[in-house]
């Protein structure tokens, strides 16, 4: 009818009228596409700079990426990584819940460790238990104050480099896990816990059996980052000579003096590792952030492989009709 204005209806993907359907297309974004191309120019440019370099002596780098010496090290580097996690997630466990206690006393031993090992520098206190030799020649244990002596050692036998890399990077960790699992309880409702103490459960109960179970949406995800960060941190007990990767590494390019080839080596094992391990950590992530994760935060890769899915679903119905 004449004075009449046609109202659109949107729809998902189309603007329907009454005289029929317009495709809605998105704003076009031009300084996005210039700066992929930019980006990636740069990256080509980089790779074939790398690649054309005689210096790097990638018959170096081929001749020692699958060495008896670099297993070895990363045999070293692996289950320093899995012990020290271990260590530091138990220990940090119990730090957490002592520096939560109304006790005054477990609350301030737990934060004097925290603030001491998370305080100080991480290759300090690696060096610190490689010599510890030097600030207690035995290791004693017994009554203080009497001569009474359950076990003696000498440090040195006791405390090899490897031990004294695992007791660095364990007590470490247990400092940066004991704040991770301690938001994570604070994160769950205090309400919990009341319910589980008006039906008659002990503290340690509920915390083990109601309060832990729900803290892990909060407490896996850093811990994911943790362990990526830990299989990175062993390269530093290369300084007290824990035969870890990178401490093979140092020992061959001191005798070849292929420096950058060696550490090429080892940055090449070191990225295959973490890419393993963001695996698991991308898979506990969606597992245990279900629920609070928006559709924004999905990757462009993401993205881009379901776009792509959708567009050959489209085009094969269209082929089949």
């Amino acid at each position: 009818m004449p004075g009449t204005t046609r109202t659109p209806e949107r729809t998902a993907g189309t603007e329907k009228t009454l005289g029929g359907e317009l495709a809605i297309v998105p704003v076009r974004n031009h300084g996005r596409w210039i700066a992929a191309v930019a980006s990636l120019t740069a990256l080509v440019g980089l790779v074939g700079s790398l690649a054309k370099n005689d210096n790097l002596r990638w018959d170096v780098v081929g001749d020692h990426l699958f060495a008896d010496l670099v297993f070895d090290g990363l045999a070293t580097t692996l289950w320093l990584t899995a012990a020290a996690m271990l260590l530091g997630l138990a220990l940090g466990t119990l730090i957490a819940v002592m520096r939560l206690s109304s006790s005054p006393v477990l609350y301030g031993l737990a934060t004097a460790f925290v603030w001491v090992f998370r305080g100080t520098p991480l290759l300090v206190q690696i060096i610190f238990w490689g010599y510890a030799a030097a600030l207690y020649h035995y290791v004693k244990i017994g009554v203080p104050f009497t001569g009474i002596t359950f076990f003696q050692a000498e440090t040195n036998a006791l405390l090899t480099p490897a031990i004294a890399a695992l007791l660095a990077l364990g007590l470490n960790e247990a400092a940066y896990a004991s704040e991770i699992v301690r938001a994570g309880i604070q994160s769950v409702d205090p309400g919990q816990a009341e319910a589980a103490h008006s039906l008659g459960m002990r503290p340690a109960l509920t915390m083990r059996r109601i309060v832990l179970p729900q803290a892990m949406r909060v407490i896996i995800p850093p811990m994911g980052n943790e362990t990526i960060n830990m299989l990175k941190m062993t390269a530093l007990v290369s300084v007290i000579s824990a035969h870890d990767l990178m401490s093979n590494i140092q020992d061959v390019y001191a005798q070849n003096y292929q420096v950058i080839p060696m550490l090429v080596v080892a940055s090449i094992w070191y990225l295959a590792l973490v890419t393993l391990l963001s695996v698991p950590q991308a898979w506990l992530e969606r597992r245990y952030g279900r629920g609070n994760t928006r559709a924004g935060h999905v990757s462009p890769f993401r993205r881009l492989l379901g776009g792509t899915v959708e567009r050959l679903g489209k085009n094969s119905k269209e082929q089949g009709r």
